[in-house]
């Protein structure tokens, strides 16, 4: 389980360390693709394949798997740590996620996000807003 806040410099040629209690988790290889809002999502390769598998079994229309694939799968990079700690975060990604000389990781349970640090405080403080609303309606639910 991933948990926690870290922010990170990137360097001049992108690279970007991740929280050294995370890189353990890591060391079998990296998924990177494009978050549903404007961040990276990593994951481990065990979960992106727990990903893929789900998405496999879904009951949706052809067309429409394709189209979900072609958005998750195609904006993917495989990486692996290097000996220092980091990766090299791709341009696509990077320009995506607006991302600068600063970066915030966020642990989100089975996966990290990877931030432009002033967008995740905007969406903090917008999560932070909305959770006691999500937590309530969540009761009774198993």
């Amino acid at each position: 389980m991933f948990l926690g806040e870290y922010e990170y410099r990137v360097d001049d040629k992108g690279r970007l360390p991740l929280p050294p209690k995370f890189r353990q988790e890591f060391r079998d290889g990296i998924i990177l693709t494009r978050g549903a809002e404007t961040c990276i999502v990593v994951y481990p390769i065990a979960e992106w394949q727990k990903l893929a598998d789900t998405l496999a079994a879904r009951t949706v229309t052809p067309s429409k798997l394709r189209r979900l694939n072609r958005v998750i799968f195609g904006a993917a990079f495989s990486l692996t740590l290097d000996g220092q700690g980091r990766i090299a975060l791709p341009s696509p990604l990077r320009r995506y996620a607006e991302i600068g000389d600063v970066a915030t990781i966020v642990g989100a349970n089975n996966c990290i996000e990877l931030w432009d640090s002033a967008l995740w405080n905007s969406e903090k403080a917008s999560a932070e807003e909305q959770a006691w609303q999500i937590i309530e309606s969540l009761e009774g639910q198993p």
